[in-house]
């Protein structure tokens, strides 16, 4: 945008699509305008214009930042924005621009606005009702493809659901029956053209750049570079589940040793595959898929993330996932067709299984997180036990650490019988472990206080470090 083409802008003045602010003083005002363009046509604020006076904005690389993080943090679900500067010496602008949301409605510190004409009023609660009750009548998955026809089916592929689905489940649709027929069957046509489900499961390429699954090695626990190893995963659900998984287990270690009157050596991953594939599936299955993100699966050192876009259903939370629950696919057409072949269950308890998995492993339970508009599972290696005897841990510490680890926390009292102790010297052990960054409290009052492990072991780390600068020093 050149300064005529700017200054035509400012003398037009604000409009269904213009917003104009003065300064960037004025981001909250802005960033609710933001917030009302996601929900109608896009749009975009202008900061350095008062008015139709152009007064320009002072521009720095920290003040961009600033906006971008402030409106990814408060705006949701969650948008990247588009920043650009334009104009002359002082008198630059900032445009902050953006389309319409694909995954309405969105929010600003949990209000939603809508633009009516130069104003952002709130959405009325009534409003709000209506127009998520008309997005529930349109479910994404059943919805029409139209840039798909049958061509772009894989008729192998289709072949190979229709072999696996009468072994799996007994599906009664002979091999040889012609592709748009068992299309029809399956309920992936609507009025003669492919559902979105239909491309997802069975398509040649991969129409929806959304589809992808991202996997990144991680080199240690944090969420930065280098990668030891990384790969963007495209192509149908079922590849896209396999693929994932094997990424996984090629870059998480395998146990190995020998057994007593054996010769056969015996191998074990660190992380139960069947807990994995569970997470990857749901993930890809369950997953928001009007939203732009992406299914990720993150490898540490530590742990195993696969986060997905979406938030849980409203009739589900967090805590329901750890027991038995009615299922609620939020793609129940795509979710049919995998249940077929037999890559979820249909009964709601996929991660009581995860859960059980893992005990059974002797890992602790995996966590369940909302994290930025997406549900994360967590998978997490326990305390190595090489770290623990740097920390300098006693026996009964050390069998805490163990029994936190099958039974996921401890109390005083469960620490006094696990070690025929006294609570003093439990308290005092257990003053130590919190102070070592390995176990954190949770509840309040002295008979609901537990004690877990720390999730995030950067304080244990430090405080090792801490332990070996002091005895170098000796």
């Amino acid at each position: 945008m050149n300064q005529k083409e700017l200054l035509e802008i400012i003398e037009k003045g604000e409009s269904e699509e213009r917003e104009f602010k003065k300064s960037t003083a004025q981001l909250e005002k802005g960033m609710r305008a933001l917030c009302a363009f996601l929900n109608h046509k896009g749009g975009a604020v202008y900061f350095g214009i008062d008015n139709k006076t152009l007064v320009g904005q002072q521009v720095s690389d920290p003040t961009l930042r600033s906006i971008s993080q402030k409106v990814r943090q408060k705006i949701k679900p969650e948008i990247t924005p588009e920043i650009t500067v334009h104009g002359d010496g002082r008198e630059k602008i900032i445009k902050v621009a953006v389309k319409e949301g694909l995954n309405k409605l969105h929010y600003l510190d949990g209000v939603a606005y809508k633009r009516v004409g130069t104003e952002n009023p709130l959405i009325p609660p009534e409003e709000i009702e209506r127009i998520i009750m008309e997005k529930r009548k349109n479910i994404w998955d059943s919805e029409i493809c139209e840039e798909a026809n049958l061509k772009d089916i894989d008729g192998e592929k289709v072949k190979w659901f229709l072999r696996t689905a009468k072994i799996k489940r007994g599906l009664k649709i002979p091999e040889n029956t012609p592709l748009k027929e068992v299309l029809t069957k399956l309920k992936l046509l609507k009025n003669n053209k492919l559902t979105n489900s239909a491309v997802l499961l069975f398509s040649k390429e991969s129409e929806f750049l959304q589809s992808e699954v991202k996997c990144i090695r991680f080199s240690g626990n944090e969420s930065v570079k280098p990668y030891i190893d990384f790969q963007t995963l495209e192509g149908n659900v079922f590849d896209l589940i396999d693929e994932a998984e094997n990424f996984v287990l090629r870059n998480i270690k395998m146990a190995i040793w020998l057994v007593p009157g054996q010769v056969q050596r015996e191998e074990k991953y660190e992380y139960p595959p069947d807990a994995i594939r569970e997470a990857i599936a749901n993930a890809v299955v369950h997953r928001d898929y009007e939203s732009p993100s992406k299914v990720q699966v993150r490898i540490f050192n530590n742990r195993v993330e696969v986060w997905s876009p979406g938030l849980l259903p409203k009739e589900i939370s967090i805590e329901d996932l750890k027991k038995e629950h009615r299922s609620v696919p939020r793609n129940p057409l795509l979710f049919k067709q995998l249940f077929w072949v037999k890559y979820v269950e249909d009964v709601g308890g996929g991660t009581v299984d995860m859960i059980n998995w893992c005990k059974e492993w002797g890992l602790p339970e995996p966590e369940f997180k909302i994290i930025t508009g997406a549900l994360v599972v967590i998978f997490r290696l326990p305390p190595n036990i090489e770290d623990l005897e740097k920390l300098g841990l006693n026996e009964r510490q050390k069998k805490a650490v163990d029994y936190v680890t099958k039974h996921t926390h401890i109390t005083n009292k469960d620490y006094q019988l696990l070690n025929n102790t006294t609570r003093y010297t439990a308290t005092r052990d257990f003053t130590i472990l919190v102070d070592k960054g390995i176990f954190r409290t949770t509840g309040d009052g002295r008979r609901n206080l537990k004690y877990i492990l720390v999730q995030n072991a950067s304080k244990m780390r430090q405080k090792m470090r801490q332990k070996s600068k002091a005895e170098g020093e000796l």
